[in-house]
């Protein structure tokens, strides 16, 4: 590991060097090539640097561990205990930072969430954790745009999209994907039964127009008045818009804008967005079994998570983590410590997977 990181560092200064050579300073293109590689090796070259020199602070204060004076040799070990566990834990740090970089992990994306089994129920939970997303999303200063949704008459979803888009907004949450069930009384539910529904999300990372190319001839452009819930028209111009993909068959409408020119734009980015992940299944197959096993259904049995409102609790059953937060979890503000814990244990099964 550790030549691993002495050529990790040798190709960062070779980066800095090379950004300060005036013919590569002289092309935009070349230079925010390098400049993005050079930043991408920052944390780990840092990191590793720190790690050396704790290295080198643990051998000096061992060497006064024999020092005559008691009450020197007792300061000494008691910095080496710090500094040990100090250098133990900028070690883990640096394996995480080896391991292969999710090439989206940096990119924005679009959050799809669908109300699955449970009715109306269902679809208010879809309108609940859209609202959980967006507090958390906001919270770490990304943007929240929605895309397209489809309302129901009780002020669910049946279907909403929205676009998060900020720094390494899909590496925080790109583990969300899947099932997620809800138990709770209804408000319509007289007897005071509990009633079990769910929502599917996916996590979907944003497509870069160099990645997905569109032409005209390939996608097929129809307006319509926007509607709202149970059909009645909400606008009296042809803002709506509806995307077809010629080739795949693929299908977007979004009416969520005023402008047609404004709908538009976002269909063609929710089109490229499935587009891209569709020729990645295409690309890997066995990534694309493991996604879909991932979201499943909709049906209640194949959930990821469970947020149960009697109990306050929320369970997230791939890491056997239980929160007993549902409230602050369900405002944005707790959902942070579920994605850590994910994050940490799929990283941890990562390292596995490396040794």
């Amino acid at each position: 590991m550790f030549s691993k990181l002495d050529e990790v560092e040798a190709r960062f200064e070779s980066l800095t060097a090379r950004m300060g050579d005036p013919d590569i300073a002289s092309n935009p293109k070349r230079y925010a090539e390098i400049a993005r590689e050079q930043a991408g090796l920052a944390e780990t070259v840092e990191t590793w640097r720190t790690h050396k020199a704790t290295a080198e602070e643990l051998e000096s204060a061992k060497e006064l561990l024999g020092d005559p004076d008691a009450e020197m040799r007792e300061m000494a070990r008691a910095e080496v205990d710090e500094l040990q566990t100090r250098l133990t834990a900028l070690k883990s740090q640096l394996q995480l930072l080896l391991l292969p970089k999710d090439p989206n992990d940096e990119k924005n994306i679009l959050l799809e969430i669908r109300a699955g089994t449970g009715g109306d129920e269902a679809s208010l939970f879809a309108g609940n954790l859209l609202r959980m997303y967006t507090r958390y999303a906001e919270g770490l200063r990304f943007k929240v745009e929605l895309t397209s949704a489809s309302e129901t008459e009780v002020g669910g979803y049946k279907e909403v999209i929205a676009l998060i888009s900020g720094k390494g907004v899909y590496a925080r949450l790109k583990f969300e994907s899947g099932v997620h069930r809800v138990q709770r009384v209804p408000d319509t539910e007289t007897q005071g039964r509990i009633h079990t529904s769910a929502c599917t999300v996916a996590v979907l990372p944003e497509a870069e127009e160099v990645e997905v190319q569109l032409t005209d001839a390939d996608v097929r452009v129809d307006v319509f008045r926007a509607s709202g819930p149970g059909g009645q028209s909400v606008n009296t111009t042809d803002s709506a818009v509806r995307l077809t993909h010629i080739p795949s068959g693929l299908v977007v409408t979004c009416q969520d804008e005023k402008s047609q020119h404004k709908n538009k734009a976002k269909a063609m980015k929710v089109l490229a967005a499935r587009l891209l992940q569709s020729e990645k299944a295409k690309a890997d197959k066995e990534q694309s079994d493991t996604r879909r096993a991932m979201v499943g259904s909709g049906d209640r049995s194949e959930r990821i998570r469970t947020y149960n409102y009697p109990q306050n609790r929320v369970t997230d059953h791939r890491i056997n983590c239980t929160l007993y937060k549902l409230d602050t979890i369900m405002e944005g503000a707790g959902l942070g410590e579920m994605i850590d814990a994910c994050t940490a244990f799929f990283n941890a099964e990562l390292l596995k997977g490396s040794d």
